[in-house]
């Protein structure tokens, strides 16, 4: 019998082996998907069983053609890949055409041997980080169904936890990587930006905010994903090579937890960070309580700038359209009337608020060689709200100010990794974000292998 939760580099080494045949694990994940899917809408678009069964049985017949030969795998459906609508969670897109081709990312998980047999959910258009769209509905999280799962890599959390996946690709712009693993008990990369190449659109100097990475059960295999994502691309020649050594000695951490009280944070979330920070100066690291030295406002300012000037380009077309703007849900439409009225100047002085926050981070990291946050500032709410209003007392402004402590690395571009970091009183997971200097991902990795062996709770699966 095969074991669906067992690590992706096991799967796929019982493949290489002999001891596993594709077909029989496309057989068993598509048994999983029939049971637990429906409780939690984690994957859409999902192929006909016997179709993908043909491909298994194709790739059982063939040599292994790289690393990921005859796993199944879904990408997520802000990504196109071929044969498949990406319809972006949005009614705009519910009807089009399957993708003749796939996005960079996409073809290199396939040309490493795995099999696309489906699409993941997110919010529409990514926006936000609770995964609903009117398209095909929220993604429950499997810890409790009555809660959101995050987002917007909210669908491909829940099926890593779930067992329907053992590897998931993502997109993290505001924390879409890291808040949704936070949350299921599993680990999300955002890489260093230019590791892992987008997509050539028109403009490649002014939007980086953004980046694709991998989501696993485990720290080993978000290195194997990770290995295969990235790497050079001349259609995308920002590239930022990986320093595939491991830390030689134990790390400086520097801890900075609520950023001296600008993060509101819910009751218990500083707790079970505290505690993961303990198993982490367990393992030798030394933990420095740090002050970031610099003001919380002035990176929310700069970032909600950039944000809705980047988010507007891609939206305008779409306004464009045909009844296009009635399309837009409200947290589109905010952001791109933002950006269609923000004059140069303004997304000139955001960026140099980005610039002195880039500066101090590298004295910072003169000072420890990891910075540590929580993935999030409140516990998963309730799947039928739209976002949170308040949290510890204190209002939030916009619809996803609430996510704010995932900003001091996304406004950057600098590596950060979400892993388990323990359960609240409730018995829903939260996450730590373990956050690098461009290039750094592999160390964050190994440091975070030591660290998945090493605590109970990152081997807990929801009994879905």
């Amino acid at each position: 019998m095969i074991n669906l939760n067992a690590t992706a580099t096991d799967i796929l080494r019982g493949i290489r082996e002999g001891r596993t045949k594709a077909a029989d694990l496309m057989a068993a994940t598509f048994d999983r998907i029939e049971a637990a899917n429906p409780g939690v809408n984690a994957l859409v678009s999902v192929l006909d069983r016997e179709d993908a069964l043909e491909l298994a049985h194709q790739a059982d017949q063939t040599e292994p053609v790289g690393p990921l030969h005859g796993l199944p795998i879904a990408v997520k459906d802000l990504a196109n890949a071929a044969g498949f609508v990406t319809t972006m969670g949005s009614p705009l897109f519910a009807s089009a055409k399957a993708a003749k081709t796939d996005d960079i990312m996409v073809a290199r998980m396939r040309d490493a041997g795995a099999i696309v047999i489906g699409k993941t959910n997110t919010p529409e258009f990514g926006l936000g980080s609770h995964t609903t769209n009117p398209v095909f509905g929220p993604t429950r999280n499997p810890w409790d169904v009555s809660s959101t799962a995050g987002g917007s890599s909210g669908g491909a959390a829940v099926a890593l936890a779930t067992g329907m996946l053992a590897l998931a690709d993502g997109s993290d712009m505001m924390g879409s990587l890291r808040n949704p693993a936070g949350w299921t008990g599993t680990y999300g990369l955002r890489p260093s930006f230019g590791a892992v190449p987008s997509e050539p659109h028109a403009d490649s100097f002014l939007p980086q905010l953004s980046t694709n990475g991998p989501m696993a059960r485990n720290p080993k295999d978000l290195a194997l994903l990770l290995s295969v994502q990235a790497g050079r691309d001349p259609r995308q020649p920002h590239h930022t090579p990986l320093d595939q050594a491991g830390p030689s000695r134990p790390l400086r951490i520097g801890w900075l937890a609520d950023w001296e009280g600008a993060f509101p944070m819910e009751s218990g979330i500083l707790d079970v960070c505290s505690d993961a920070i303990v198993a982490l100066d367990a393992l030798g690291h030394e933990i420095v309580p740090l002050s970031p030295g610099f003001a919380a406002d002035a990176l929310w300012d700069s970032w909600i700038t950039l944000r809705s000037w980047q988010v507007a380009t891609s939206l305008a077309p779409l306004e464009a359209l045909p009844n296009g703007r009635a399309h837009l849900n409200r947290q589109a439409i905010w952001e791109l009337d933002r950006g269609k009225a923000m004059l140069a100047l303004e997304v000139h002085k955001a960026s140099v608020t980005r610039s002195q926050w880039f500066a101090q981070a590298a004295r910072l990291f003169e000072q420890v060689d990891v910075l540590a946050l929580p993935t999030a500032q409140c516990w998963p709410f309730d799947v039928d709200m739209d976002w949170p209003k308040e949290i510890a007392g204190q209002s939030m402004d916009t619809y996803h100010r609430w996510m704010e402590v995932v900003v001091p690395a996304s406004l950057i571009g600098l590596p950060a990794l979400a892993v388990p970091a323990g359960f609240g009183s409730h018995g829903l997971p939260m996450g730590l974000q373990l956050i690098g200097p461009r290039g750094s991902d592999f160390r964050l990795l190994q440091m975070a292998e030591a660290y998945h062996t090493a605590v109970d709770w990152t081997s807990k699966r929801p009994d879905v």
